[in-house]
């Protein structure tokens, strides 16, 4: 199937020529640089090259293209927890699998999914609430956390991790040093995902302690 490029090198009267999907690109860019807040129209059709009708052939407005972003993240990383989903949760995991087998697949998988969505997740985690989309966001990532926190508690009683911890605190711990990840993460570094994702991993379920010497 041959697919649309994402832009185009120029349109009519050598304008670029985006679509939706590009056009979200660069205004998740200026997002990040300038604050969603303290972005206009006028900055967006400005960076884009376009006129602001242009745009809106597109999108209604900004707030439908901070939507669409702030989407993009949170699908895909609902998508690593219904990826892990047991038969108890109604999904189509591996019978079987431990719920600590679980929880370490799903900060394993975040890892990437920050990775591969960098700018569109930096953006959900700069977010204030100062909108109804902002609010919308919100409440899906306490969802999300919701979610991680029940499974840390069925990994709790099995186990597999420790009991002495609120298991929603334990959640934010874990999540908050995944989401640390976005202020120094670069994916032009010399260092792999699957590198970052794994290291990660291990210090968080395993912990820092060496072996201790014979």
């Amino acid at each position: 199937m041959t697919r649309t490029p994402v832009q185009n090198p120029a349109g009519r009267h050598g304008r670029p020529a985006y679509d939706r999907d590009s056009l979200l690109e660069v205004a998740v860019v200026v997002f990040n640089e300038r604050g969603y807040d303290g972005t206009g129209m006028e900055e967006l059709a400005r960076r884009l090259g376009l006129s602001k009708s242009s745009i809106y052939h597109h999108v209604s407005g900004k707030e439908e293209l901070l939507e669409l972003a702030v989407n993009r993240a949170l699908d895909a990383l609902f998508a690593v927890l219904d990826e892990e989903a047991g038969d108890q949760d109604g999904g189509s995991g591996a019978p079987g699998t431990t719920a600590t087998v679980r929880m370490k697949r799903i900060i394993h998988r975040s890892v990437e999914v920050l990775a591969a969505e960098l700018p569109y997740v930096t953006l959900l985690l700069r977010l204030h609430g100062n909108s109804e989309v902002e609010q919308r966001a919100l409440a899906r990532r306490r969802e999300f956390d919701h979610r991680v926190a029940e499974l840390m508690t069925r990994a709790a009683a099995e186990g597999g991790i420790r009991a002495d911890i609120d298991p929603h605190l334990a959640s934010r711990l874990l999540f908050g040093t995944v989401n640390s990840l976005v202020e120094w993460y670069r994916p032009d570094r010399d260092l792999t995902v699957e590198t970052l994702a794994d290291a990660l991993t291990t210090i968080l379920f395993d912990g820092l302690h060496g072996r201790a010497a014979s």
